[in-house]
């Protein structure tokens, strides 16, 4: 990884929910927490958590040097709410088949 910029994922005991128009999407009391260098803290959910009859895949794409490459889901009016890395670098393959969503609920 690059001098200065840093990533460290660890499993979490809290509890995540997100909901989008009144929708519960996803639910975890396992999921991952990422810190990364400049970023705000994500939660990863498991894929199994996650309400993917609810979401569409988008045709979007996104290359992180430090994660690899992004794949994206939708909502009718919420374009690329969730993304996942399918294949993540190494360094970060603890977050594969996992989701992550811009706005969570952390309880």
């Amino acid at each position: 990884m690059t001098t200065g910029h840093r990533i460290t994922i660890e499993r979490s005991g809290r509890h995540v929910r997100v909901v989008h128009g009144g929708r519960v999407l996803a639910e975890s009391d396992r999921p991952l927490v990422l810190h990364e260098t400049g970023c705000p803290e994500r939660y990863y959910l498991p894929v199994e958590d996650v309400r993917l009859d609810l979401l569409t895949p988008s045709g979007t794409r996104t290359y992180c040097p430090f994660k690899g490459t992004a794949s994206y889901w939708s909502l009718p009016g919420a374009p690329d709410l969730v993304w996942a890395y399918p294949e993540p670098k190494p360094e970060v393959a603890e977050i594969r088949d996992h989701l992550c969503f811009y706005e969570v609920e952390v309880v």
